[in-house]
């Protein structure tokens, strides 16, 4: 029997590298997936290259979409600051509208044309800074859509949206991807890391990262500027 495939949304930071080691280990032959949708630098697209090799990914292939036409985010409006003050309430400008609805959409496409009924995403509901796109009740609404919305979906080939992380601390995700083998040094988190990949160290991506190898007692192995 061939191993059953599994697509997996990879950034190159942190969580989705986890999520394709999950997606390994659960005996899935996987493909990786990564957007290129406008985002402010593209040292997080290299390490998606480099954590796709090391974790054995039959393929990677990286998709095109501009929302950086439509700004409204510091991720890829250079007009607006990243913020570096800490975490703070309420959804941050960091926010991309419609950015994992679009990536998710993309998936399932090349889902259906691989034969993979299983797409990973490495979405986070605990140390999710607050977007809404990162909740149980988006995915679960996602999964409902794609299969109604799929000639595989309405021929009874179901696609099942995984989400593996969402329920967890990101010392949890650290610990776990450990235990699978991931080379973190690899991932890039930082909103705002340089062409080489060096972090800031402010924004709350870093804050989070940082705090997570330390709450897992694990050595910390970003490079920061």
């Amino acid at each position: 029997m061939t191993q059953p495939r599994a697509l997996v949304l990879l950034s190159g930071g942190l969580d989705s590298a986890t999520c394709l080691a999950i997606a390994r280990d659960a005996g899935f032959e996987t493909y990786a997936l990564s957007v290129e949708y406008g985002q402010r630098h593209a040292a997080e697209l290299a390490a998606a290259k480099r954590v796709a090799s090391a974790l054995g990914a039959v393929a990677h292939r990286v998709a095109h979409v501009d929302l950086g036409q439509f700004g409204g985010s510091a991720l890829t409006d250079p007009a607006l600051a990243v913020p570096t003050g800490g975490l703070d309430g309420g959804i941050p400008i960091t926010y991309v509208p419609a950015r994992n609805t679009i990536m998710l959409s993309i998936a399932m496409a090349w889902a259906e044309v691989l034969g993979a009924r299983h797409i990973y995403v490495g979405v986070n509901a605990v140390d999710y800074s607050g977007y809404p796109d990162c909740r149980p009740a988006f995915i679960e609404a996602f999964e409902t859509m794609a299969n109604l919305a799929t000639k595989a979906g309405i021929e009874g080939h179901r696609l099942t949206i995984h989400a593996p992380l969402i329920d967890l601390s990101k010392a949890q995700i650290i610990q776990r991807g450990t235990e699978l083998g991931v080379d973190y040094g690899l991932t890039v988190s930082c909103y705002q890391a340089d062409d080489d990949g060096r972090a800031c160290g402010l924004c709350d991506a870093c804050r989070l990262r940082r705090a997570g190898f330390e709450a897992a007692g694990l050595p910390d192995p970003t490079p920061y500027r």
